[in-house]
């Protein structure tokens, strides 16, 4: 796996949340024998034993079951063990989502949006009629749910900082995932001083939230820039399906390099189905964007 990166010629990976535990001796091998850095990890990685497909949300922060919550610690700081192993600078968190048992509201805008696919969100007064609806019932149960978010992720500050490893949260695409991005930016600034942490722009995510009326890209990335950390870099097809080699899609990634530091992290985020050629192409389009 790794040998075919490095010749498609990339210099470092990201191990992802689907790297089962069977993998780990050949990773290893290949860190050793020099043939790929490894730049960033994704919680969980590896996958806990058993777990054979991508899970980075198999236990979530915002769990009010302190047995999940264990689960998400126990996990969570194997993983930046593994990142340190293999010399990773920063480890990618989901964190976490709120939950309905019923009349899920991100399930509700989902089908409007499904119903209407030619219709401007941003503009739809229907659409933005059943959003304010939406969202006045997410704020009202997310609560505890965010709560215990921020006491999960304080309780693993320290640990990630002894191993010299930098937590990235990245920005989620379903309506009912955490943090909301109207507060993405007070969380990232009411963080302790020193935290290890830094705000992950996934551009595939922020495009499908661009979409459903909920931020605009261009000015989220204002926003957050002061907290950047690195990129997840996708397109977004005119389906809505995200993971699609860059220039096949409709971002602007010409305005996303406006935002990029030499320090800061930059992954392509491609699904399993994009063609080799099609990885060559999204990594020299890249490449060409480079300041």
């Amino acid at each position: 796996m790794l040998c075919e990166m490095a010749e498609l010629g990339f210099t470092h990976v990201e191990l992802s949340h689907g790297i089962r535990i069977t993998l780990v001796p050949g990773i290893m091998r290949a860190v050793e024998e020099g043939v790929i850095k490894i730049g960033t990890t994704h919680n969980f990685c590896p996958l806990p034993a058993g777990v054979n497909s991508a899970a980075p949300n198999l236990f979530e922060p915002s769990a009010t079951d302190h047995r999940e919550h264990d689960q998400w610690l126990r996990y969570t700081k194997r993983t930046i063990d593994f990142a340190a192993q293999v010399s990773a600078r920063l480890v990618v968190c989901h964190l976490g989502s709120v939950e309905f048992f019923w009349f899920d509201p991100g399930e509700k805008l989902g089908k409007f949006i499904k119903a209407h696919q030619a219709a401007d969100m941003a503009e739809d007064k229907a659409y933005l009629a059943v959003l304010a609806k939406c969202m006045a019932k997410l704020r009202k149960r997310m609560g505890p749910f965010w709560t215990q978010t921020r006491k999960s992720v304080a309780e693993i500050f320290a640990y990630a900082a002894d191993k010299g490893i930098i937590l990235g949260f990245e920005n989620r695409e379903k309506f009912t995932e955490l943090p909301l991005d109207d507060d993405y930016l007070d969380f990232m600034a009411g963080l302790p001083a020193g935290s290890p942490a830094g705000y992950w722009h996934d551009t595939g995510h922020a495009d499908i939230k661009e979409r459903m009326g909920l931020l605009h890209h261009r000015l989220h990335l204002e926003k957050m820039a002061p907290h950047l950390a690195g990129f997840h870099l996708h397109d977004v097809n005119d389906e809505g399906r995200d993971h699609q080699p860059v220039g096949s899609g409709h971002i602007d990634f010409k305005m996303i390099s406006e935002f990029w530091k030499p320090e800061h992290l930059l992954v392509l985020e491609l699904g399993p189905r994009v063609e080799v050629d099609d990885v060559k192409r999204s990594k020299a389009r890249i490449e060409d964007l480079l300041p």
